[in-house]
């Protein structure tokens, strides 16, 4: 019986679909929606306000609506522990989930 390294196999698996995920996150914004580049966490690290790629900064209430409207790529709002809350679309990228982005 063959020896397989399983391990090796995978890894080679979830960096090709990193890949693949990065290229179609950087297509999938042929509107040119506003985009959220940066976030502000207060002393317990909740996010409380975010910064879009045009440089605006937004409550979490401001932005909230605006990603319920649809007016910011990439994120999407669900609704837990009886509120709403904005989180990146999952796309298999690690470095653009919100709570990494960097802080301003």
């Amino acid at each position: 019986m063959e020896d397989k390294d399983y391990e090796k196999i995978y890894e080679e698996y979830k960096q090709q679909s990193e890949h693949e995920a990065q290229a179609e996150a950087s297509q999938s914004n042929p509107d040119g929606k506003e985009e959220f580049v940066a976030v502000r966490k207060n002393n317990d690290g909740d996010i409380i306000a975010f910064k879009t790629s045009s440089g605006r900064e937004l409550d979490y209430i401001t932005a909230l609506t605006e990603a319920k409207s649809g007016e910011i790529a990439h994120v999407d709002v669900f609704h837990k522990y009886g509120r709403d809350i904005i989180r990146s679309e999952p796309d298999g990228i690690k470095e653009n989930n919100l709570d990494r982005l960097p802080e301003f």
